[in-house]
């Protein structure tokens, strides 16, 4: 336990050292460079919760997912999905859900959308009771999301993706950013060399006590290492390394960056900077995550405040998924205050980056 907590406190003095607070002061989302627009994906739906988002281009418009129901860890949380054509997101449909028979029926979790260079449209998820005992499932489709395969379990083992998007390799390999929370909060990656039939999986990077850390993104670098960063139950962002395309990985470290043990996300951008999108604050406050923000770096390492999409320490704002499109453009969906999800578009060419040096917000919720 000793160890433990001096491994804690040395994550927090570096926190307190590197970037101690808000990228930028309180702003007006659509008067930020880069900021192009923003709505909710639904104003109503037959479900009162959601959470969890993804969001991928497909050959016909964008394509959302996140699940819903009465609230997260009910049976009757399904995946839904929304498509964007057209300017306008259609009604919000079920695609899955975890009934195993007339009289059993489990939670849903955590939909990752993926689409390889060949082959159908991915759609992984989690089916089970909580995140210590799920199981994950995956479905295809032919037609960009419009109909599903039969859901099928994946193989034991074999979790999928576990909240953020898979990454294709230039040999063709999809490598699967995931982890497990059984035996502490640890981070491993699944690869598959065949377009998702059969996967295999690294160790574990940390050992779950130490650092905690779970659902993890991958980034790629001009050397060409692969970075992955994640959330943790240490108040900052991790990052861990690879020099032979995520077969290995370097020790967990902290970004730096602060994290409220809330999901992140982050994609490497055409022009090969890295974009994240997450919670800049060290402590979760009762009422929620706030605020939500980008940051960019150019090397993974040293990042800087690019936009502020959520400050409002009364509301929930979590769980963000980031891609960015063949036209440039990024698009963020993020959980809007376990009621709806919103999806914002940004321009990354016209971000204006800051140095990350005011401090953490401290304000309690009211």
């Amino acid at each position: 336990m000793h160890a433990i907590r001096r491994v804690q406190v040395t994550f927090v003095i570096s926190l307190l050292l590197l970037s101690l607070a808000a990228p930028l002061p309180a702003a007006d989302l659509k008067a930020q460079p880069g900021y192009v627009s923003s709505e909710l994906i639904y104003e109503e739906a037959p479900f009162p919760s959601c959470h969890a988002s993804t969001i991928v281009e497909t050959g016909d418009g964008l394509l959302a997912a996140w699940f819903g129901g009465t609230d997260e860890k009910e049976p009757d949380v399904g995946i839904w999905t929304s498509r964007l054509k057209d300017g306008k997101w259609s009604p919000p449909v079920e695609v899955a859900n975890g009934v195993e028979s007339a009289k059993v029926r489990y939670p849903t979790w955590n939909p990752v959308l993926f689409q390889p260079k060949a082959g159908p449209l991915m759609l992984f998820y989690k089916v089970g009771p909580d995140p210590v005992e799920w199981w994950g499932m995956k479905m295809t489709s032919t037609d960009n999301g419009h109909t599903w395969s039969k859901p099928e379990r994946l193989p034991d083992g074999i979790l999928g993706p576990i909240k953020n998007k898979p990454v294709q390799l230039a040999d063709g390999d999809i490598l699967s950013p995931t982890s497990s929370e059984h035996d502490g909060w640890r981070v491993y990656f699944e690869r598959s060399s065949d377009g998702g039939k059969t996967w295999t999986a690294t160790k574990p990077v940390n050992d779950g006590y130490k650092l905690a850390a779970i659902q993890p993104s991958v980034l790629f670098h001009k050397d060409g290492r692969l970075q992955s960063i994640g959330r943790t139950m240490n108040d900052v962002v991790f990052q861990t390394w690879s020099d032979d395309d995520g077969k290995t990985w370097s020790e967990m470290t902290s970004t730096g960056l602060p994290n409220p043990d809330a999901g992140t996300d982050a994609v490497t951008l055409a022009d090969g900077r890295q974009l994240l999108v997450y919670n800049h604050k060290t402590v979760r406050d009762d009422a929620g995550r706030s605020p939500l923000n980008i940051a960019l770096s150019d090397d993974g390492e040293n990042w800087e405040s690019a936009l502020v999409l959520e400050d409002d320490p009364t509301r929930h704002f979590s769980y963000p998924a980031v891609i960015q499109t063949a036209d440039g453009l990024v698009h963020v969906t993020y959980t809007w205050n376990r009621e709806r999800i919103k999806h914002v578009v940004v321009d990354p060419a016209k971000l204006k980056t800051s140095p990350i040096t005011a401090k953490t917000p401290t304000s309690k919720t009211k």
